[in-house]
């Protein structure tokens, strides 16, 4: 694990801007990153019924605010 990303907040949180569960990843957080991934699919699989979008982005804001934080 690169020390730089474990020190280093805002590394992490912008991979997970870019690609949601990336920075949960780089932190060696798999399971989190996991569940992220899951409960985006499950959002796009609810968008049919619309409100899986405010899901979508409930998950997405809260993964980068992990990723920085955690």
């Amino acid at each position: 694990m690169n020390s730089y990303c474990k020190k280093t907040h805002g590394v992490p949180a912008l991979f997970s801007f870019f690609i949601p569960g990336l920075g949960q990843l780089v932190k060696g957080q798999v399971s989190k990153a996991v569940g992220i991934w899951a409960a985006l699919l499950i959002s796009l699989f609810m968008s049919v019924i619309g409100i899986g979008f405010l899901i979508g982005m409930v998950v997405w804001i809260a993964q980068i605010y992990d990723a920085y934080n955690a």
